[in-house]
C-alpha cells in the first residue's frame, strides 16, 4: 500500500475523554471548533494561515464576540478535520488508501488552496493520488470504497470517477503484463486438477488468467460495481466470456443462497436490485458470455423478487439461445402465485419456442447462403435440436407426477418439439405414462387425445414391450404397438431372405470372374459370406426376439382387442395372397399361433387383464 508522510514535528494532539481533543503547548489555546460532537481546542494563527474557510468563520465569530466555530457537515467527521489541522502545525501526519479521500474532502471544505499558501495540502494530496493511489491496482479499489461514503464530495472532486477510470484501464492491460498483486481464490478450488497434457493444474497457472480481475472488483458496492463495469466494457477490450465470469463471481459474492433470504423483506430491495444490476450488465452478445445454466439461476431470483419484466423478457431471449447446455435441474422453476403447478411450465414452454424459432430463422438463412459456412451451421443447429428435444422430454417427465399439471399444458409443451428433433418416442412415452398414473381420474378421450403424442414407430422394442403390457393406455394404442411390432418383425424376416439372395448373386458373379482373379474373388466371396452369414445369424435371433415379444404381448390382449387386430393383420399382410372364407380372419392372424390362449366361458371369450410392468 502506498503512503506518503508529511510534517515533522511530533504529535502533540491530546484526548480529554472521548468528545475533546487540545494541543500540547505552553502557549494557552485561543479558539474552539466543533466538528460533530468532538470540540478542539487550538490556536487560531497556525490554521488560518492555512485556511480560507477558517479565516471568514474566525471573523464572523469576532463580529459576534464568540470563540466558539461549529463546522457543520464536516466531510469525514472529526478525524479529517483532526489530519487537517495537524498539516497546519506542521505535525507528523501519514495519508493512504484509508484516510486521503477524507483528508481531500476536508481540506476542499478548509479551503486549504494554493491561494492561501503554496504548497497547501489540497496540492499535496492531489500530487500524492495522482503520482502513487491511481497507478496502484488495489489502492485505487480502496479509494473508490472510501469514497462512497464520503458524497457527494467526493463525487463533486472527481475522485470516484479517477477511481473507476484507473480501475477499468488496468482491466484491459494484457495479461502477459501484469506486475501489480491481485486476488485470485478460485484457482486454489483446482489446485490438483489433472490436466490433458498430464501436468499439475497448479504448475500451469504460473501465467496471469484473463479474469485475474474479477475477485478484487467484487467487493465493490452494487453501484460503483455497475460503473466500473461499464467503464470495463466501454473501453471494447474484454472478451464477453471474462464479463460473463465477472458478474458471476458478484452473484455468488453476494447474493444469498436461500430463497427466505432472498425474499425476505429485510433484504428484498437490495436483492433486487442487485440482480436487476446483473442483468443490465450482461454482454450485449447474447450467444457468449454466460452459461444457460447461469442465466436460469439468475431467472430463478429474477422471479423470486419481482424483477423487471422487461429484464425478465430479455433474460428468456437469452436462455433460449443457449437451451441445448441446460439440464432438468436448471429447468425447475417454481412457480409464483397465482399459478397452481409446483413448476412454471409455461416459462419453459415460452423459451422452448423462442429457441426453435431462432433455430428456424437461422435455417432459413443458412438454406440461402447455400455455402460451406452454412450447412455447417445446419447440422450443429439439428444436433442442438436434438438436445432441446430430450431435455424438454426428461423435463415433461419430470413434471408430469404434479397432480395440478394441466392436460392442456402436458400437451401445449410436448407438440413443442418438432418432429425432426425427437427422433426416438421412448422419453415422450414415459412422460405419459407418469401422467396417466397421477391422473387417473382421465376421461378415455383425453387419454385417446394424450396417447396421441406418441409415435409407435418411433418406440424401442423395450418401450413397446411395456407399451403392450400396460393397462392404462387405451386398447387401440396397444394394439397399434402390437400391429408395429409385427410389422417390424416381418421386416427382419423380408431382410433376412433379401441377404440370402444377395449371396447367391454375389457366388454367381465369382464363378464368372477370369482365372488370374479367382484367388481374390475366392478371398473376397469368402469374406462376404462369412459378413452375410453374421448378418443372418443376428437377424434371425432379433426376428425370433420379435416374434416372441409380440407373441408374449398377444397373450395379454382381451379377445375383443386380438379380434380387432386381426383386421388389422389381414390389411397388413397385403392384398395380394387369396384366402377361402374358411381361413380367413383369427386362423391366419398373428393371434393364431398362440396355442391355448382361448379360453371359452358362456359362449364367449373371458377377458384378461393386462398388466403394467412400470
Amino acid at each position: 500500500m502506498k503512503f506518503m508522510k508529511l510534517g515533522s514535528k511530533p504529535d502533540a494532539f491530546l484526548a480529554d475523554g472521548k468528545t475533546t481533543r487540545y494541543v500540547s503547548s505552553e502557549l494557552p489555546t485561543d479558539a474552539t471548533i466543533f466538528v460533530g460532537e468532538v470540540k478542539f481546542l487550538v490556536h487560531k494563527f497556525p490554521l488560518l494561515s492555512k485556511s480560507n474557510c477558517l479565516q471568514k468563520l474566525v471573523s464572523k465569530a469576532n463580529e459576534e464576540n464568540s470563540e466558539e466555530i461549529h463546522l457543520i457537515d464536516f466531510p469525514g467527521g472529526p478525524k479529517a478535520f483532526e489530519i487537517c489541522a495537524k498539516f497546519c502545525y506542521g505535525m507528523t501526519v501519514t495519508l493512504n488508501a484509508y484516510n486521503v479521500v477524507a483528508a481531500r474532502c476536508a481540506a476542499e471544505f478548509l479551503e486549504m488552496t494554493e491561494d492561501i499558501e503554496r504548497g497547501n495540502l489540497i496540492f499535496k494530496i492531489e500530487v500524492f493520488l495522482n503520482s502513487s493511489i491511481f497507478r496502484s491496482w488495489k489502492d485505487s479499489i480502496i479509494v473508490l470504497q472510501t469514497a462512497n461514503s464520503l458524497l457527494p464530495w467526493s463525487e463533486d472532486l472527481k475522485i470516484v470517477g479517477r477511481c473507476i477510470d484507473s480501475i477499468a484501464s488496468k482491466t484491459s492491460v494484457d495479461p502477459a503484463n501484469i506486475t501489480w498483486s491481485y486476488t485470485y481464490n478460485r484457482k486454489l478450488l483446482e489446485a490438483h486438477k489433472i490436466v490433458e497434457d498430464g501436468i499439475k493444474y497448479q504448475k500451469k497457472i504460473g501465467c496471469v488468467p484473463d479474469d485475474w480481475w474479477v475477485e478484487d472488483v467484487c467487493e465493490l458496492e452494487i453501484d460503483l460495481y455497475r460503473r466500473v463495469m461499464i467503464a470495463v466494457k466501454s473501453k471494447g477490450r474484454m472478451d464477453g466470456s471474462v464479463i460473463g465470469e465477472a458478474l458471476k463471481t458478484y452473484a455468488v459474492r453476494w447474493l444469498p443462497d436461500t430463497v427466505d433470504a432472498l425474499a425476505s423483506d429485510a433484504h428484498i430491495k437490495r436483492n433486487k436490485s442487485l440482480i436487476e444490476t446483473i442483468i443490465c450488465l450482461l454482454p450485449s452478445d447474447r450467444n457468449i458470455g454466460c452459461s444457460c445454466s447461469f442465466l436460469l439461476k439468475l431467472m430463478k431470483v429474477a422471479i423470486l423478487v419481482g424483477a423487471d419484466d422487461a429484464l425478465r423478457e430479455d433474460l428468456v431471449k437469452r436462455i433460449s439461445l443457449k437451451l441445448h447446455e441446460a439440464s432438468v435441474k436448471d429447468l425447475l422453476i417454481l412457480a409464483q402465485s397465482p399459478q397452481v403447478t409446483k413448476y412454471d411450465v409455461d416459462l419453459v414452454h415460452r423459451i422452448v419456442n423462442q429457441y426453435f424459432a431462432h433455430q428456424k430463422f437461422n435455417r432459413d438463412a443458412d438454406g440461402i447462403e447455400r455455402s460451406e459456412k452454412g450447412a455447417e451451421n445446419l447440422l450443429l443447429g439439428r444436433g442442438s435440436s436434438l438436445n432441446v428435444a430430450k431435455l424438454i422430454d426428461e423435463y415433461i417427465a419430470e413434471i408430469a407426477d404434479d397432480p395440478n399439471l394441466s392436460l392442456a399444458g402436458f400437451i401445449d409443451l410436448s407438440r413443442s418439439i418438432p418432429e425432426f428433433a425427437r427422433p426416438i418416442h421412448d422419453r415422450l412415452y414415459k412422460a405419459v405414462d407418469i401422467y396417466l398414473k397421477v391422473h387417473p381420474s382421465l376421461t378415455k378421450s383425453e387419454k385417446r387425445k394424450i396417447c396421441s403424442l406418441i409415435d409407435v414407430k418411433k418406440l424401442t422394442t423395450e418401450a413397446s414391450m411395456h407399451a403392450a403390457q400396460n393397462e392404462r393406455l387405451p386398447l387401440r394404442v396397444v394394439v397399434q404397438v402390437l400391429f408395429f411390432e409385427q410389422v417390424r418383425a416381418s421386416a427382419v424376416v423380408e431382410a433376412q431372405h433379401n441377404s440370402r439372395d444377395s449371396s447367391s448373386v454375389m457366388t454367381s458373379i465369382d464363378e464368372e470372374c477370369p482365372k488370374e482373379l479367382d484367388s481374390f474373388k475366392s478371398l473376397k466371396h469368402n469374406m462376404g459370406h462369412m459378413k452375410i452369414s453374421e448378418d443372418i445369424q443376428k437377424t434371425k435371433k432379433l426376428a425370433k426376439k420379435n416374434s416372441k415379444n409380440s407373441r408374449s404381448g398377444m397373450q395379454l390382449l382381451p379377445s375383443r382387442s386380438r379380434r380387432i387386430f386381426d383386421k388389422l393383420w389381414i390389411i397388413g399382410k397385403g392384398h395380394g395372397e387369396s384366402r377361402s372364407p374358411d381361413t380367413s380372419g383369427s386362423s391366419q392372424s398373428p393371434t393364431s399361433v398362440v396355442p391355448g390362449h382361448m379360453i371359452k366361458s358362456s359362449g364367449s371369450y373371458s377377458r384378461q387383464r393386462r398388466h403394467s410392468i412400470s
